[in-house]
């Protein structure tokens, strides 16, 4: 393995769209949301170390799931599990994670990836993001995923790309055109039809001095903060400015604050059974279903005339559903869910509906 390869798992998100089974207190990247015995973020954190070295791999997360990551991830040293003090999106948390290891290695090439992401493809997955880094560590290029879109799915971002190899040797490496967040049905069709457009898996691969020149250029009132800590990192110091820090620094995403605004932007075509997992319907998608197309996870659920539903319930809870089709039904601690699964991405305000009228216990 190439000592100067680094991975960055960001594992700070509460997974809202996942509710009720992703709570607040242990959000959907602790769950075994397969039930195959391990959590999303001890899947990738496997992933990786087949890339990295294990001690080259840092999981940023909030600090109140640091017990989490520890007790999931016993590998990990303390100073590999980097804790965000407030959540400040994805541009802060890079920002951060990248000082922190130029401190020890500044001449690291870098992989930033989701601790939420499904990977049925593993084999071609490590494949890629090898290429990918053998591609950034000889090229001054910020590269991103594209995953090649199976139908015109409104959850994701797109991007558009330019049908011309960036080098010979990396065949399915593309320069970018532009960046799309998530479309309206009809413009994600009219992508998907064209032919030039993928899915933004949103993992990104560099080296630290490209990126850091990218900060400096797009995003330099978030490297400005961060880089008066240089010479506190990895010390006892970093806590206390980190917490000054972030009470200050700007919420902004990766892709808004750089991506979409940088002109060195490639992106890798790729196909390694890729879902990011974000709601219930993308977790029906990639598993299997029974003769009535329901998912259902509990060992003693009866179904009369239902179809195509996901129900998720405790074990040994009897269940008995008839006549639903096309339903989300999740039964988790004090919370159940029903609804239909068309209206999945209204989840994210029914949890502030509740949260508001019923408190934080519920979310």
């Amino acid at each position: 393995m190439n000592k100067d390869f680094y991975c960055i798992i960001m594992a700070g998100g509460v997974g809202t769209r996942f509710w009720p089974m992703s709570r607040s207190h242990t959000p959907k990247q602790f769950i075994d949301i397969l039930d195959d015995g391990t959590s999303l973020i001890q899947k990738s954190f496997r992933r990786f170390e087949k890339i990295c070295v294990k001690e080259n791999i840092y999981v940023i997360t909030n600090y109140i799931y640091a017990d989490l990551v520890k007790t999931q991830l016993p590998e990990l040293h303390d100073e590999q599990i980097i804790l965000e003090p407030a959540r400040r999106n994805t541009a802060p948390c890079i920002a951060y994670a990248n000082y922190k290891i130029k401190a020890k290695n500044p001449n690291a090439i870098i992989v930033v990836a989701p601790s939420d992401h499904i990977i049925l493809k593993e084999n071609v997955f490590e494949k890629v993001i090898i290429n990918g880094l053998n591609f950034v560590k000889d090229h001054p290029k910020l590269l991103t995923i594209g995953i090649r879109p199976s139908f015109p799915n409104t959850g994701y971002g797109y991007i558009q790309y330019k049908e011309e190899q960036v080098q010979n040797e990396f065949p399915s490496i593309y320069p970018v055109k532009i960046f799309t967040e998530k479309p309206e049905l009809d413009v994600a069709k009219q992508f998907v039809e064209s032919g030039e457009f993928l899915w933004n898996a949103g993992i990104f691969m560099w080296s630290l001095k490209e990126i850091q020149t990218a900060f400096e250029k797009y995003l330099p009132e978030v490297n400005d903060l961060f880089a008066q800590g240089e010479g506190l990192y990895n010390t006892p110091n970093e806590t206390n400015f980190i917490k000054t820090t972030y009470q200050i620094c700007r919420n902004i995403s990766i892709d808004y604050g750089v991506m979409e605004k940088a002109n060195n932007v490639c992106v890798y075509a790729a196909d390694f059974g890729w879902s990011d997992l974000g709601t219930w319907g993308s977790l029906y998608d990639i598993s299997k279903k029974n003769e009535d197309f329901n998912l259902i996870a509990g060992n003693k659920v009866k179904t009369y005339n239902t179809k195509h539903c996901i129900i998720n319930v405790p074990k040994n809870k009897a269940v008995v559903l008839q006549g639903l089709d096309d339903y989300i039904v999740v039964d988790n601690d004090n919370v159940l869910l029903i609804c239909k699964k068309e209206n999945e991405q209204q989840i994210r305000q029914y949890v502030n509906d509740v949260q508001i009228d019923f408190g934080e216990k519920y979310v």
